[in-house]
C-alpha cells in the first residue's frame, strides 16, 4: 500500500503477491492447529478445545484492531509499513512460542493399522442424510454473507463516512468485540438458563441470523444519512449478531457431528469445515467484487456499498430460513458444547509450554 503511492504498478504487484501468502499462510497454519487440536486432545474435549481456539481468535482481534488503529493516525505510508511490520513480528513471536514443544513425539506405529471403511462410502452415506445436507447449506449460506462483508465494511467507512484509516481499523475491533459479547451472551444463558427454549442452538442461530440481516440493513440504509448516522452502534449490533450465530453454529455442529460412527463424526466436520472454507473465501472475493460491479452502475459510492450490504442482509434472511429446517438441538447446564470448557484439559503431551 505504502509502495503504491509512489510505484502504483509495482505496489499492485507486491500487495496480490502479499495476500496471496496471508492466505497461503493461514490456510496452512489453521489446518495445522486442527490437526493438532485433533490428534493431541481426547475426542469428548475436541468441541471444547474448537470453542476455546474460536474465542481467542475473535479475543484477538478485538484487541489487536484497536491498538493497531491507534498507532496508525496521523496516517502515513511509513506509518501503515511500521505498525503492520510490528504487528506482524509480534504475532509470528507469540505464535511460536505458543506452538513450541506442543507437538508430542510420536513412538514407531506397531503392529497392523486399523481399518476403516473407505473414504468415498462414508462420504456417500453422510451426504445421504437429509440433516446433514442442509446443515452443510445453511454452513455455506451463512458463512457467504458473514464473510462478504469483511473487506468492505472499512472502505465504506472511510469513502462514505470520511473515516481515517485508524479509525476504521478501530471500527473492525468495535465488530469483533460484539462478536464475542454475543458469543458469551449465548453461552450465559444456555449456563444459567438452558432449557427447551432458551437453551435451543436452533432459536439462537435463527436469531444471530435475524440480528446480522436487520444491522446488514441497518447500514445499507445509514450511508444515505451522512455523517449523523450511527455507524460504531450498527457495526458493534452486526458484530453481536455475528457472535450469536456463530457460537450456536459451532454448538449445533459438535452436538450434529458427534451423532453416528467415528468414521462418520469426522466425515461430517471436515464437509462442513469444507463448506465454511468455501464459502469464507468466496464471500471475501464475491463480497468486493460485487462493490466494484455496482459503482459501475450507481451514481455515487454509497448506494454501492448499500446494495451489497443489503444483499448481505438477505443471505442472511435465506439462511435464518434454512436453520429452522436445521435438525433441533437443545442443551443444557450439564451437557452443553458451548460451555465443556469448565473441564477442557489438554493431554499431557499436549501441554502448552
Amino acid at each position: 500500500t505504502a509502495l503504491a503511492a509512489s510505484h502504483l504498478a509495482a505496489g499492485l504487484a507486491l500487495a496480490v503477491l502479499s495476500f496471496l501468502l496471508v492466505g497461503m499462510g493461514a490456510g496452512a497454519a489453521g489446518t495445522s492447529l486442527l490437526v493438532l487440536l485433533a490428534t493431541g486432545v481426547e475426542a469428548g474435549r475436541r468441541g471444547a478445545a474448537a470453542t476455546i481456539v474460536w474465542v481467542m481468535m475473535i479475543a484477538g482481534f478485538a484487541v489487536t484492531a484497536p491498538l493497531a488503529g491507534h498507532f496508525l493516525d496521523p496516517f502515513s505510508g511509513a506509518r501503515l509499513v511500521a505498525v503492520s511490520g510490528t504487528v506482524s513480528l509480534v504475532a509470528f513471536a507469540v505464535a511460536v512460542l505458543a506452538v513450541t514443544g506442543i507437538e508430542p513425539r510420536r513412538p514407531e506405529a506397531a503392529g497392523r493399522a486399523e481399518t476403516k471403511p473407505p473414504f468415498r462410502a462414508v462420504l456417500a452415506q453422510v451426504l445421504a442424510e437429509p440433516a446433514a445436507r442442509r446443515f452443510t447449506l445453511f454452513i455455506f449460506v451463512s458463512m457467504l454473507a458473514y464473510s462478504a462483508q469483511e473487506l468492505i465494511l472499512e472502505p465504506y467507512a472511510g469513502l462514505v463516512f470520511a473515516m481515517t484509516p485508524g479509525a476504521t481499523t478501530k471500527l473492525a475491533g468495535l465488530q469483533h468485540g460484539g462478536v464475542l459479547a454475543g458469543m458469551l451472551f449465548v453461552a450465559g444463558f444456555t449456563v444459567f438458563i438452558g432449557g427447551p427454549v432458551l437453551g435451543s442452538l436452533k432459536l439462537w442461530t435463527a436469531v444471530g441470523c435475524g440480528l446480522s440481516a436487520l444491522a446488514l440493513g441497518t447500514i445499507a440504509a445509514g450511508g444515505p444519512i451522512g455523517p449523523d448516522f450511527p455507524l460504531r452502534a450498527a457495526v458493534a449490533g452486526l458484530g453481536f449478531g455475528n457472535g450469536v450465530y456463530a457460537v450456536a453454529a459451532i454448538g449445533s455442529m459438535m452436538a450434529l457431528a458427534g451423532r453416528g460412527g467415528e468414521a462418520e463424526r469426522g466425515t461430517r466436520m471436515g464437509v462442513w469445515g469444507a463448506a465454511q472454507g468455501v464459502a469464507f473465501g468466496a464471500g471475501g472475493f464475491l463480497g468486493t467484487l460485487a462493490v466494484d460491479l455496482a459503482r459501475l452502475v450507481a451514481s455515487e459510492p454509497v448506494y454501492a456499498y448499500a446494495a451489497v450490504f443489503a444483499a448481505e442482509g438477505v443471505l442472511f434472511l435465506v439462511a435464518l430460513l434454512i436453520s429452522l429446517r436445521v435438525e433441533h438441538v437443545t442443551v443444557g447446564r450439564r451437557h452443553n458444547p458451548l460451555t465443556e470448557t469448565a473441564s477442557f484439559q489438554l493431554n499431557s503431551g499436549f501441554e502448552a509450554r
